[in-house]
């Protein structure tokens, strides 16, 4: 049993990781400042992280050293982050600091402390452009945006402990990641949280451009299978975490359709029609580049896994449509309960 630090814990990904954790007989210590995460993510059929889940924030610099010196952690899974990518271009300074500021704080504490491992939860986002498909670990094309530009550069500084320092630290980048716990809620959801709320609630959905983007999704309990093999890597490694297989937004539409039995056809819009929840991408004398929105909403990911299954014995086990069909399952729950 080893003793376990999970940031950004009542999150998605976190919460989820940090079950599995649980189930294998780990001391599993959970962190969140919950502007993102949810209660209800902490909440299994046999489990409710109670004691175990700390409010506070990894930009509380004296907090998160007092922490993992005396937590006595082994392992720090790092997923703490803000993601939206709307979030980040209207507020840089904060998804900087964030992303790369928090992370920083995280290493650093972890240096001092003796943490045997850290794994930094990256993002198929710093790939946005990149012309080489299946896109590989070592060949990045430096990315734009502020969320990806901030997850790139925290991978550059986690890379940088293991060359200065000598420590052990795994580079997780994320494909489209969906599942059970999948956030439905928030303003504008991941696509298959906002196509469950929408169908649920019987609107039709506002897909953008043809709907024939295609996509690498990793269902959440693969993607936990392989974060919890690299505990075991020593080094510096970066993992593609990845179905190495895509499928089109309206694939994904049409199973979830069918699945529950809605008879509901989607809107098409302009590419440009997703940002505009977002006015202030709009406002100054600078506004944002429309063509820069436009590549984010039509953009083609297919990441290549073969380190993966090479390197941590490792495939995907579970196929789209059944990923999809609990993912639903689990949402409806939540739809129901609003």
């Amino acid at each position: 049993m080893s003793k376990i630090l999970i940031t950004g814990a009542a999150g998605f990904i976190g919460s989820q990781l940090a079950y599995a954790l649980y189930k294998k007989g780990h001391d599993v210590t959970l962190l969140d400042n919950f502007s993102y995460g949810k209660e209800d993510n902490l909440i299994f059929e046999d489990k409710t992280f109670n004691d175990e889940i700390i409010r506070d924030d990894i930009l509380h610099k004296d907090f998160i050293d007092n922490l993992i010196k005396e937590g006595n952690f082994e392992y720090i899974y790092h997923i703490a982050a803000i993601t939206p990518l709307p979030d980040c271009q209207l507020n840089p300074s904060l998804a900087i600091e964030t992303n790369v500021v928090g992370t920083i704080n995280i290493l650093e504490a972890a240096r001092k402390y003796g943490v045997k491992k850290v794994i930094f939860s990256s993002t198929s986002a710093v790939y946005e452009n990149t012309d080489i498909f299946p896109s590989q670990e070592e060949k990045v094309n430096d990315p734009h945006l502020i969320y990806s530009l901030g997850k790139y550069s925290a991978e550059r500084f986690c890379k940088s402990y293991c060359e200065v320092y000598n420590m052990n630290v795994t580079v997780l980048r994320f494909a489209n990641v969906y599942g059970p716990h999948l956030d439905c809620l928030r303003l504008q959801p991941p696509v298959a949280g906002y196509l469950i709320r929408e169908l649920f609630y019987n609107r039709s959905p506002e897909l953008h451009s043809t709907g024939e983007q295609k996509r690498d999704f990793i269902y959440v309990d693969d993607l936990v299978d392989l974060a919890i093999l690299a505990m075991n890597k020593s080094g510096f490694d970066i993992i593609n975490v990845a179905s190495n297989e895509t499928h089109t937004i309206n694939e994904m539409y049409e199973i979830i359709r069918n699945y529950m039995g809605k008879d509901i056809k989607a809107k098409y819009l302009d590419t440009n029609h997703y940002w505009f929840n977002y006015p202030g991408l709009y406002e100054g004398a600078y506004p944002i580049n429309g063509k820069v929105l436009e590549h984010e909403v039509l953009k083609y990911t297919l990441l290549d896994n073969t380190h993966a299954i090479n390197d941590y014995g490792w495939k995907p086990k579970v196929s789209f449509e059944e990923g999809l069909k609990r993912t639903v399952d689990y949402s409806i729950k939540v739809l129901k309960n609003v």
